[in-house]
């Protein structure tokens, strides 16, 4: 059923154009959760869960965090156009930076800074339109977007269209500079006020969605966006640590979400957003458990094969946290001399544990391979469509 005005209206302004004002949250009518939505809504709390407690037996999540939050920060940056990898990423962590290192990794470090300070910044600081604020200033710092106000919702109208297009004729154009502060206040309401009548994964798909569509920032409200929802995710409770992540997720499914996005501007479907955002945590949720059993899997037998042999021990433990090294950075971080740790390096590669990546004769780096390449896997396993979920008795 069609509900036109029931996530708000396109109000005419004075200058020609028809921008969308958001209805407050939660929507009316209110959410139906009968039938398929209950049971994805279920499905998708029991694959959080799952994944929540796997971490906390990881010998050290911390360390699988860190990963995943890299990880997350390349796929959300790619949605926005940048072409780095995650070898770049850790490359560039190494201060290893080289003539054909996209020059956009910038980009994804930020991302990861903006996350971290965000779940920094929520031990003292509710979330809230000042820690969106903060988050999005440490996206922007010094890269592509940062003549655009940085860390300052936007005081000019925005428009969503392609290479070219005009308020005249754009696909979407947000709630005017002089409705805005109106429509966060409400979201920040609703953030705060709502976590007694809505379940926690549906908050999270109707603050995300109604974010994208008050679009507060001249540039970066996606990224900023996908990080609300780990933010609420973490801030509730439902995730000790940043491991749920949709981007790769909305990448692969594109068309669908601003399709999805659109209808509930248009015909008011709500429902059938949060059904796509229930099948995307539940999707993500079990790859990242996945990961976490092959990672403990891994790490196991890496360390079995060189029992005894402390500071061997010593690099693996290292590794799980920054893949990429040298042999200064090798002797630096266990205390040992130069050729001590090419020993080290040499045996690791030996094993095809290892991986030299510059050819070079001097200032050679390796990289921990099959580490890194359980998250190319992760990747390739979210594209993979989600099961449809089962009937409800």
């Amino acid at each position: 059923m069609d509900f036109p005005t029931r996530a708000g209206r396109y109000i005419q302004q004075a200058t020609g154009y028809k921008a969308f004002v958001p209805a407050p949250l939660p929507p009316q009518p209110p959410i139906e959760y009968s039938g398929e939505l209950q049971t994805l809504l279920s499905a998708a709390d029991r694959d959080i869960g799952r994944l929540d407690a796997l971490a906390a037996l990881l010998p050290n999540p911390d360390l699988f965090a860190a990963m995943y939050v890299r990880h997350e920060a390349v796929l959300s940056s790619q949605i926005e156009g940048t072409h780095s990898t995650l070898e770049d990423v850790l490359a560039y962590e190494a201060d290893a930076v080289r003539d054909d290192t996209p020059k956009d990794v910038a980009e994804v470090v930020n991302y990861v800074r903006a996350m971290n300070h965000g779940l920094a910044r929520l031990a003292d600081l509710p979330l809230s339109l000042r820690l969106l604020r903060e988050i999005h200033a440490e996206l922007m710092k010094g890269v592509r977007g940062a003549t655009k106000s940085p860390g300052e919702f936007r005081s000019s109208q925005n428009w969503i269209g392609g290479a070219g297009s005009t308020l005249k004729d754009a696909v979407f154009v947000p709630p005017p500079p002089h409705e805005l502060m109106d429509a966060l206040g409400r979201l920040e309401r609703f953030l705060h006020e709502a976590r007694a009548s809505v379940p926690l994964l549906v908050r999270c798909a109707l603050a995300h969605a109604q974010f994208e569509t008050i679009h507060p920032f001249l540039d970066g409200n996606g990224r900023v966006g996908r990080l609300l929802i780990t933010l609420m995710l973490c801030e509730d409770g439902a995730l000790a640590r940043p491991l749920l992540y949709l981007s790769l997720y909305l990448k692969a499914r594109r068309a669908e979400y601003y399709d999805r996005l659109t209808a509930i501007r248009h015909q008011g479907h709500w429902e059938a957003w949060i059904a796509f955002f229930l099948r995307g945590v539940s999707s993500t949720a079990r790859t990242a458990t996945h990961t976490a059993q092959q990672i403990v899997a891994l790490r196991d037998a890496h360390r079995g094969a060189v029992a005894g042999q402390a500071k061997a021990l010593a690099l693996l433990d290292h590794l799980l946290l920054q893949p990429t090294v040298s042999i200064k950075r090798v002797a630096q971080l266990l205390g040992c001399s130069a050729p001590t740790a090419a020993k080290l390096v040499a045996g690791l590669e030996a094993r095809g544990w290892l991986r030299e990546l510059t050819g070079y004769g001097r200032n050679r780096l390796w990289r921990y391979q099959p580490y890194v390449d359980l998250f190319h896997r992760d990747a390739l396993d979210a594209l993979v469509p989600p099961p449809a979920a089962p009937a409800a008795a």
